[in-house]
C-alpha cells in the first residue's frame, strides 16, 4: 500500500465533501476500508436525492443542502472532491473545525498497490493517458487508466484484481490537495493560460501543476518537454521535443524517434499535427520507464481514435465540415484546432469566463477565421477583443448552429469548427454535454435539409485532435 502497513482508515470517523462520481467512489472505497462515513453536499437536487438514497441503503450517512453547510458533527479526515473549492461554506465548515482535509486522489494512492504512472497538463491529458495504457499492454503488462479521465482512481481500487500499475490523469484541482502522492512516473505535457478564474495567476496555476513531481525521488522518472526549467527535480528525466533532435524522443520529418532510432511514422496513425506528435513520445517515455523499452507499436496505436469532442469530425455535408471540438476549454487548444483547418473556417466560440482575455489569439483569427459567431458569457467581451473580424454575437448555441448553416450555403469547402476555447459551465453541465449538444443539433439540422444521401454523419471520427 505504497508503504503503509496497515488499513489508516479502519474505524475513523471520515467526511466526504461532494456527491459526484469522485466524492461517491471515495465514499465506497474510505466503507471498503471500515471507515465511518459521512457524506456531505450543499446543494438539493432529484439527481442528489436518487445517490443520497442508494448511499444510506448501503450504509452510508449523507447531508445535502444547508445541513451539509451547517454540519455540527466531528471528523478525523474529510475527502475534498476536485471540484469543490475551499472557499464554499460546505469546506469552511470543516476547516473551521480543524479536520485534515485531502482530495480523491490522495485517499486512492494511499490505498494503492501497485505503480501509479501520471499524467498533467492544460492539453493533451486523455489522448496521453490512452495512449500510455494502449503501449503498456502491448508490451504486456496489465494496466487500468483513471482520474481526470472520468473514472475516478478511488473507483478503480473497488476491485482487488491484480495490476502491474495504473495511469492516472491529473488536473491541477486534484494536485492541490495531495500530501504523499507519489508517481513513480510523472509526465507533464504543457502549459497554457486556464482556470484563471481558480487562480490569481499563470504563476499560481503552473505551481498546483508542478505539485505532481513533488514528492518523487532519485528512484522515479519524470517526461518533461525539452528546455524547459523545472527547478528541484529530484527525479530522473526523459525530455520530448517535436522540434530538438537533442530531446530522448523527438521527430525527424513524420518519424518519431527515441534515441535517435526511428520507432513510429505518424503518418501510419491516425494523429494528425505536432501536439499529438508531443502525446505520443511522453507516452513512449512513460512506457519506456517503466517496462525498459519501447513496445513495437501495433494496430492498437495506429487504429486508435482519440476521444469524442476533440476536433471529431461529426458531418460532412455539400463540402462542408463540421467538427465538434468542446474540449477546448483554453486559448492554447482552441489555437491548435483553428491551425488544424485547412479553407475558409467559420469559428463558434465562446462560453464562461475563467479569468483570461482572447486578444491573444486575435491575430490568429483575422488570418484563418471567415466569420466568428460568439456564444456564452464572454461573447461581448470577445467580440470587443476581435475587433476587425466578422463576428455575431447569439444567445445560443442552437442559433450559432443556424447561423452557421446560413454563412456556408455559398462556401463550399468550407469548415464550420466548434472550439470554445473556455469552459462550459454559463450554458451546460461540462463540456461532453456541450459537445453532444452540437452534434445533435448540427444532425437535427442536416436531416432537415435533406441530406438525401449527399453527405455523411459519422458516429466518431477524428480530423485532429489534442
Amino acid at each position: 500500500m505504497n508503504g503503509l502497513s496497515k488499513n489508516p482508515y479502519f474505524g475513523k470517523r471520515v467526511a466526504v465533501l461532494g456527491m459526484g462520481r469522485s466524492g461517491l467512489a471515495a465514499a465506497r472505497l474510505l466503507k471498503k476500508y471500515g471507515a465511518d462515513v459521512t457524506v456531505c453536499d450543499s446543494m438539493n437536487s432529484a439527481v442528489l436525492t436518487q445517490r443520497a438514497g442508494k448511499l444510506c441503503e448501503e450504509g452510508l450517512r449523507v447531508l445535502t443542502g444547508p445541513a451539509a453547510d451547517k454540519d455540527p458533527s466531528g471528523y478525523e479526515l474529510a475527502i475534498l472532491s476536485p471540484g469543490i473549492e475551499e472557499s464554499t461554506a460546505l469546506v469552511r465548515n470543516i476547516i473551521l473545525k480543524g479536520v485534515p482535509l485531502i482530495g480523491e486522489l490522495e485517499l486512492a494512492y494511499s490505498l494503492c498497490k501497485c505503480p501509479v504512472i501520471a499524467i498533467t497538463g492544460s492539453n493533451g491529458k486523455t489522448t496521453t493517458t490512452e495512449l500510455t495504457t494502449l503501449m503498456m499492454r502491448q508490451a504486456g503488462l496489465i494496466v487500468s487508466s483513471c482520474g481526470n479521465i472520468g473514472i475516478p482512481m478511488s473507483e478503480v481500487l473497488l476491485s482487488d484484481e491484480f495490476r502491474d500499475a495504473l495511469v492516472v490523469e491529473v488536473s491541477s484541482f486534484q494536485l492541490e490537495t495531495i500530501k504523499t502522492f507519489r508517481p513513480k512516473v510523472a509526465a507533464w505535457l504543457n502549459l497554457s493560460p486556464n482556470h484563471l478564474d481558480r487562480y490569481r495567476s499563470l504563476k499560481e496555476y503552473r505551481y498546483a501543476k508542478l505539485r505532481i513531481f513533488e514528492n518523487q525521488s532519485e528512484k522515479d522518472t519524470a517526461i518533461l518537454p525539452h528546455g524547459e526549467e523545472f527547478p528541484g527535480l529530484k527525479a530522473r528525466r526523459i525530455t520530448f521535443s517535436t522540434t530538438d533532435l537533442s530531446a530522448d524522443l523527438t521527430m525527424l520529418g513524420n518519424s518519431i524517434l527515441h534515441q535517435g532510432e526511428a520507432i513510429l511514422d505518424l503518418g501510419e496513425t491516425k494523429l494528425n499535427g505536432t501536439h499529438n506528435a508531443a502525446n505520443l513520445m511522453a507516452a513512449f517515455g512513460s512506457v519506456f520507464a517503466v517496462a525498459g523499452r519501447i513496445p513495437v507499436t501495433g494496430p492498437d496505436i495506429k487504429n486508435y481514435h482519440p476521444p469524442a469532442h476533440r476536433c471529431e469530425l461529426i458531418a460532412e455535408f455539400s463540402g462542408v465540415r463540421w467538427i465538434n471540438d468542446s474540449k477546448a476549454t483554453n486559448l492554447d487548444a482552441m489555437v491548435q484546432a483553428i491551425r488544424s483547418v485547412k479553407g475558409p473556417l467559420v469559428l463558434i466560440a465562446g462560453g464562461k469566463d475563467k479569468g483570461f482575455g482572447f486578444s491573444p489569439v486575435a491575430a490568429l483569427v483575422r488570418e484563418r477565421v471567415d466569420f466568428a459567431i460568439l456564444i456564452g458569457e464572454m461573447r461581448h467581451r470577445i467580440a470587443s477583443e476581435w475587433s476587425g473580424i466578422p463576428i455575431s454575437t447569439v444567445e445560443s448555441l442552437e442559433e450559432a448552429v443556424m447561423l452557421a448553416s446560413q454563412h456556408t450555403v455559398s462556401k463550399p469547402q468550407c469548415t464550420v469548427l466548434l472550439s470554445p476555447g473556455t469552459s462550459s459551465f454559463d450554458m451546460f453541465s461540462d463540456y461532453i454535454e456541450r459537445g453532444e449538444r452540437f452534434r445533435k443539433l448540427v444532425q437535427k439540422h442536416l436531416k432537415e435539409a435533406g441530406m438525401n444521401g449527399q453527405g455523411s454523419l459519422p458516429e466518431t471520427k477524428s480530423a485532429s485532435n489534442k
